[in-house]
């Protein structure tokens, strides 16, 4: 018996779409819940999810261009999923997209392009992603970044134990060296119903923790630019919200964690004591420069009363070193202000010049090698912070949420307050929240518990 589907038929057109799709995601937690959220799109057509490495039909990378060496990465992305499968579909979304559309279309292998406005609109714009010609130019779909105004509610699953959960897009601050507003546009929101119901659809699929995710999350509640709710208000109706046993804050300003959002998280039942505050420079002058918001006596003072209310909570800090203007007494000040400060890691980020922003006027220039220099510095103080961090917790009790991750019989996973951890491996603890006593710290930086009782409920 054979089987004949007419070419316009609903059955023929899923066929057709049964191709298989992978995806790269470059950059942040919020591309990585965009990415996800994407994917699911896929799938809930027909399509099937497969590894880059599987010979795709289609590949879509997802793009960050907070500095030229993310720019640099998508390229060599690009050029790696031709090997995989010449014939294959490269599809380029995300900051990068936005940002640089035409310079993405050039690139040997790219299909199409599409920007901040576009991309959950991929499946539609695309139409079954038919390679052209090879000497036809790439497809770009790209609005100008005010044209940015719709939300799309956005997070990860089944890529991580932990899931994160977008609150909030775009970012109205015009920092110096950013181009963020520029690749995501005005500061835009999700209501506090449509997180809850997300947080609940996470919940039943058995993920224990979620992390808050947005380029500027502290200014969550703004919807067609007037402000309706607020970041309070949010996680306030997340402590609520059964199934979950973890909520934490990936990232938020100085000037937008206030005291009552600090007092909430000290005596809130699932919210974890663990805060991450962009810092940028310790020096008033380079903040100022830099077009920052606040003053490093307004971070001490945050850090101050997180410490005050939460003795053990982790406060991780991001810092630019090299921005143009920082001096050797600047960057000095910068150095001694976090060698003070009780905080527990840095992310160091080099400074790199980008196009259309204000940083590009200001001198003096710091040489590449003075850069390199200062980074490796504030690295080294980074290790050297969350050493003193981790020892500072040895002897306690915590609760860990095991991973899959799995390196020479052991297992890791991390505390409510950010330590990770590392036991020995046991699949029955992957994706549980199991008490622990914190015991030693092994060579890799990670911290050693006592044996962990599986069958231990939490």
């Amino acid at each position: 018996m054979s089987l004949f589907v007419l070419p316009q038929s609903p059955i023929f057109t899923y066929l057709c779409k049964m191709k298989k799709v992978a995806f790269y995601t470059l950059g942040c937690k919020l591309n990585y819940s965009e990415t996800s959220t994407i994917s699911r799109m896929f799938e809930a057509k027909g399509y099937e999810k497969v590894e880059f490495n599987q010979k795709p039909d289609i590949f879509i990378v997802n793009t960050c261009s907070v500095t030229e060496n993310a720019d640099k990465k998508c390229k060599k992305i690009v050029k790696e999923a031709n090997k995989i499968n010449p014939d294959g579909y490269v599809a380029i979304i995300g900051c990068y997209a936005q940002l640089k559309p035409q310079e993405i279309a050039d690139i040997e292998g790219v299909d199409a392009v599409l920007g901040a406005a576009e991309k959950f609109q991929l499946i539609d714009l695309l139409d079954g992603f038919v390679k052209e010609p090879s000497e036809q130019k790439a497809k770009v779909f790209n609005k100008n970044i005010e044209e940015a105004i719709d939300y799309h509610t956005s997070y990860s699953l089944n890529d991580r134990t932990r899931t994160f959960l977008k609150v909030q897009d775009g970012c109205d601050y015009p920092c110096a060296y950013c181009t963020i507003p520029l690749a995501r546009g005005a500061s835009r929101s999700d209501s506090i119903e449509n997180v809850v119901n997300a947080a609940k659809n996470i919940a039943a699929s058995g993920v224990k923790e979620i992390v808050l995710t947005g380029v500027n999350i502290g200014d969550f509640g703004l919807r067609n630019g007037n402000r309706v709710e607020t970041f309070l208000q949010l996680i306030q109706a997340l402590d609520e919200v059964e199934g979950i046993e973890r909520f934490r804050i990936s990232s938020i300003e100085p000037n937008l964690l206030t005291d009552e959002i600090i007092e909430f998280v000290a005596q809130s039942k699932r919210f974890v004591p663990h805060f991450h505050i962009p810092l940028q420079s310790g020096s008033n002058k380079i903040l100022g420069l830099m077009k920052r918001r606040y003053k490093r006596e307004l971070y001490q003072e945050r850090v101050s009363k997180i410490k005050s209310l939460m003795p053990d909570c982790c406060i991780g800090v991001d810092v630019i070193v090299g921005h143009p203007g920082e001096t050797d007494e600047a960057f000095l000040e910068t150095y001694q202000f976090l060698n003070e400060l009780n905080v527990s890691y840095l992310h160091v980020f080099t400074y790199s010049e980008r196009e259309n922003t204000s940083a590009l006027i200001i001198k003096p220039i710091v040489p590449a090698h003075k850069r390199a220099e200062r980074s490796k510095m504030l690295h080294i103080l980074s290790d050297k912070k969350r050493r003193h961090f981790y020892e500072s917790q040895l002897g306690k009790n915590f609760s860990v949420l095991f991973e899959e991750d799995v390196e020479d019989g052991m297992m890791q996973g991390f505390t409510e307050n950010y330590v990770r951890v590392a036991a020995k491996y046991d699949p029955l603890l992957i994706n549980e929240i199991k008490p622990v006593k914190l015991t030693d710290i092994n060579e890799n930086m990670l911290v050693e518990v006592e044996e962990v009782e599986i069958y231990e409920t939490h």
